[in-house]
């Protein structure tokens, strides 16, 4: 068939991924190899692939894709995540333009639109992902809100409530008004923000004065139930026992002392309003201060606590108003009893929702909760198995990170105000008591046992409301995906899990990471998985983090329109080293494209040659290349053989330690360079000329090898390739990998010096203006004949020399070139220009007298000489002594000129 001029992606993708899922490449079932198991971090139902999924999915399916290549059986698990608070508001939202407000639906009428939604909306992820290339066995597909997944979070709940470890209470959480929620901590995402700081007085009682507060929040003024101030603040210390008279509410609250209060901000006194902040609360517990709230769960005012206090008017006049409408309306009115001092500008921390952006409110609420400390205490292991590597972080440093966060653990609030989520299996009794149970049945079974001298039915009973954090679910993941919760002890679950390695963002080392961890000690006893490869975020060219708001997220599925499968993971991968933040930058695309018209144009080249072979096949060819003796005519094959067997070992050690980037690096190089650039062009048979069948075949053999390597990385134009060179028996998807070959570094290093030679050559017929065409004649002056012998015919060609000869002294009229310790002359039959010749000279040997003295420096600095390794030492010395070689060859060659 006649190849395109350029590759076409778009075409080849779509095949071959058909094709691999109609051989059923990535299914995977238990069997006697050596399992390797990754499962997904379970994308958003919401969610549309964006350049984070594209790093993330990328360095999972090159894992996985080798591992399979490497024989053993692997298994990447995908599924999508229930997503509470988002999928919510996307129902919500959608409600909304049919016209249908939640309020107005049960429970049950809101969750049928929701699983509407979610069978419409929720597999578009996975589907983009196949267009990525990854090979994942979508016969195992999870969500975390299958029946069976749904029954494992519940049963979960049950046992850890049973235990103890779970607790329903009245406690401080982080609020969100726009969500109607509470989050955890790790929910709420801290922000800088311009605000105010407004100074406020408070009339004493006693008429004797008054003492100047200074809040952000003059919203809460209303909630205020004391001023508190430092016990050693001589400012105050005669003043802590009076009362002061709320402005506006005109309630009575006395000043009290603390260490708490921090004397040098603002002005040394704090308003204590313990509904409405969390620090305040502790201190109000302390203090034995009633919480007055202000603010109902939308963050409108409210004044339901305040009826002690007899409101005005005017007070009363504020029902209903919005948090930031009410600040702004509260300091108008206080101005004008002339109670505000100043207002300064203020630069701040506020708390937001990850999910809706909004600026989080601390209330009090009764929700449920997590004992982490108590979990942790059970089950040590949690934080043990991680600093010990038993569980290895990549990059390691993030260890220090998880331990300091497990040492300053707070208790999880995993109790949200949503129905789309697994309701909390807690039913109610009339009187307010309650039970924990899998059902309302199990639940009325409990309630008769305690028997408290009424009877209950089942139509008493109330389940509560609220449904658990998703994360609450997913923490489960790498287990219940195999149905380890739900049917413990089954053949898939035994074989698959623990899992082998997980790939996810550092910035959910604590919402998803950590928690999986702690789940897989404290329901199994065991690890999750052995390694976790935290990749970084994708930010633009500037630093920025990629958001739809800043317009600088581009849409991943037109990158791979444009450019390809392909070459879009080559483009985010060449530049992600791990754990490190990824500047994007499209022009990695275009690199990606240019490789693949790299490669393209290679297997042109050589299909070119198909009928043009000789039909002996070259006796020196017959044993593998890999090992056939160093041979005149055939470095060439010999030299790449044993170069691909290095590269081999160094992608091997490089893989296995992670370094995915690098890898691929390494295997553009080998690609780009030695094969294209050197090796291809060192075969190449002259005009009209055949090519010799057995370096023909070799060669085909070294490209399917080239192919194989690069396959985990770009798999659809390495499988096109590789059926493209010759009839092919299998698939490149799942061709074994070889065991790793010995290379010989004296044939590399003859390689190294070959390359070195040409380029120097070239380059010197290039500064004389000797056309690629004029034909030289060169003499070699070397004390190791032997080791050019060899690539003698591979250097005529490449430097289009008539001749090659040895020499023991100069060669008059001639360009002098010095590689290493040996000297080259051209000999050429145009005249040369003396004053060119010798500037050049000038040139190079003042650069080469820096070059030494730079050398000569780092080997007289005692700490390099004995902290570097023996063979950094060495080669700092080799290239001393070669530095000074050639600066003689050049003083020589100006001699020679003079």
């Amino acid at each position: 068939m006649e190849l395109s001029k350029n590759y076409l992606p778009n075409e080849v993708e779509a095949r071959w991924y058909q094709h691999w899922l109609n051989k059923d490449y990535f299914s995977s079932r238990p069997d006697g190899r050596e399992p390797y198991t990754v499962v997904i971090p379970p994308p958003n139902v919401t969610g549309v692939l964006h350049m984070g999924h594209c790093l993330n999915n990328s360095i999972q399916d090159i894992l996985v894709r080798r591992a399979r290549m490497q024989g053993k059986n692997a298994c990447w698990v995908p599924g999508t995540d229930h997503a509470s608070i988002a999928t919510e508001a996307k129902v919500v939202a959608m409600l909304r333009e049919r016209g249908i407000v939640k309020s107005s639906l049960s429970r049950d009428e809101f969750l049928a639109y929701a699983w509407e939604w979610k069978e419409k909306y929720g597999g578009i992820i996975l589907q983009q992902l196949k267009k990525m290339g990854c090979s994942l066995d979508w016969n195992r597909t999870s969500f975390t809100m299958d029946p069976d997944y749904y029954k494992a979070v519940i049963s979960i709940f049950i046992r850890l409530h049973q235990e103890g470890i779970i607790y329903r209470g009245l406690r401080m959480v982080n609020w969100d008004p726009a969500g109607k929620t509470a989050l955890s901590d790790e929910e709420v995402i801290f922000k800088e923000v311009d605000s105010k700081l407004y100074y406020i007085s408070y009339p004493l009682t006693d008429n004797s004065g008054s003492i100047t507060v200074a809040t952000t929040r003059p919203e809460t003024i209303l909630g205020d139930v004391a001023i508190c101030v430092n016990p050693t603040d001589e400012r105050y210390r005669n003043l802590v026992g009076k009362q002061v008279t709320v402005p506006l509410i005109n309630r009575k609250i006395p000043v009290i002392a603390d260490e708490y209060v921090d004397a040098g901000f603002g002005t040394g006194a704090l308003k204590i309003t313990p509904a409405h902040d969390k620090n305040d609360n502790e201190l109000g517990r302390k203090h034995n201060l009633k919480a007055l709230n202000t603010l109902d769960a939308e963050g409108k005012f409210t004044a339901e606590d305040l009826q002690e206090d007899h409101p005005s008017d005017l007070v009363l006049s504020y029902q209903g108003l919005d948090r930031f409408v009410l600040r702004k309306k509260i300091v108008e009115d206080i101005a004008a009893i002339d109670q505000v001092q100043k207002i300064e500008d203020y630069k701040g921390q506020v708390g937001t929702s990850e999910r809706t952006g909004a600026v989080i409110e601390s209330r009090l609420s009764l929700q449920w909760f997590i004992d982490m400390k108590k979990l942790i205490g059970q089950n040590p292991e949690i934080v043990t198995s991680v600093m010990n590597d038993t569980i290895q972080f990549h990059p390691s440093k993030l260890k220090n990170t998880y331990s300091y966060w497990m040492e300053n653990i707070k208790d999880w609030c995993i109790s949200r105000q949503l129905w789309w989520g697994q309701q909390i299996p807690a039913y109610y009794a009339p009187d307010g008591s309650f039970v924990v149970a899998a059902s309302k049945e199990e639940a009325l079974e409990q309630f008769s046992k305690q028997g408290n001298g009424t009877t209950i039915t089942l139509a008493d009973i109330r389940q509560d409301e609220d449904c658990l954090d998703t994360w609450f679910s997913s923490w489960l993941w790498p287990m219940e995906v195999f149905k380890g919760i739900s049917n413990p002890g089954n053949a898939d679950y035994q074989y698959y899990y623990p899992t082998t390695t997980l790939v996810t963002g550092q910035d959910i080392i604590f919402f998803w990471v950590a928690r999986m961890i702690m789940a897989g000690y404290a329901f199994k006893g065991q690890q999750p998985f052995t390694d976790v490869y935290f990749t970084g975020m994708v930010r633009d060219k500037q630093g920025r983090k990629m958001s739809k708001q800043l317009g600088n997220s581009p849409d991943l599925l037109g990158l791979i329109d444009t450019y390809g499968a392909d070459a879009t993971r080559f483009g985010i991968m060449i530049a992600s080293p791990a754990g490190n933040d990824i500047l994007f930058d499209e022009s990695a695309l275009e690199q990606g494209r240019n490789f693949n018209n790299k490669l393209w144009n290679a297997l042109k080249l050589i299909k070119m040659w198909e009928g043009r072979q000789s039909s002996v096949v070259s006796s020196e060819l017959e044993n593998q290349a890999h090992h056939s003796p160093l041979t005149t005519h055939h470095f060439a094959v010999n030299w790449f053989g044993h170069r691909l067997n290095e590269v081999k070992a160094e992608v091997n050690g490089l893989m296995n330690q992670f370094r995915l980037s690098e890898a691929l690096k390494t295997i553009y190089s080998l690609i780009w360079d030695d094969f294209c650039s050197w090796y291809l062009e060192w075969i190449k048979p002259g005009f009209e000329q055949p090519i010799d069948k057995g370096v023909y075949d070799t060669t085909i053999g070294y490209f399917e090898e080239l192919m194989q390597l690069l396959h985990p990385f770009m798999p659809f134009i390495t499988e096109e390739i590789y059926h493209l060179l010759k009839e092919q028996a299998d698939d490149l998807c799942v061709k074994q990998e070889t065991a790793l070959q010995p290379f010989n570094s004296s044939v590399l290093e003859s390689g190294e010096l070959l390359k070195k030679v040409i380029s120097a050559l070239r380059d010197a017929r290039n500064k004389n203006q000797l056309k690629p065409k004029d034909p030289i004649k060169l003499f070699i002056q070397t004390g190791a004949d032997a080791g050019y012998r060899a690539i003698e015919n591979i250097l005529l060609k490449q430097v289009n020399a008539e001749s090659i000869a040895y020499t023991d002294g100069t060669i008059a009229n001639s360009i002098v070139v010095a590689v290493e310790k040996d000297k080259f002359f051209i000999e050429t039959e145009r005249q040369l220009d003396a004053g060119n010749l010798k500037a050049e000279l000038l040139k190079d040997l003042e650069h080469q007298q820096k070059f030494l003295e730079s050398v000569i420096k780092k080997l007289g600095n005692e700490r390099f000489v004995q902290n570097a390794k023996p063979e950094v030492v060495e080669l700092e010395k080799k290239k001393q002594s070669d530095a000074e070689a050639r600066i003689r060859t050049i003083q020589e060659s100006l001699e020679n000129l003079s």
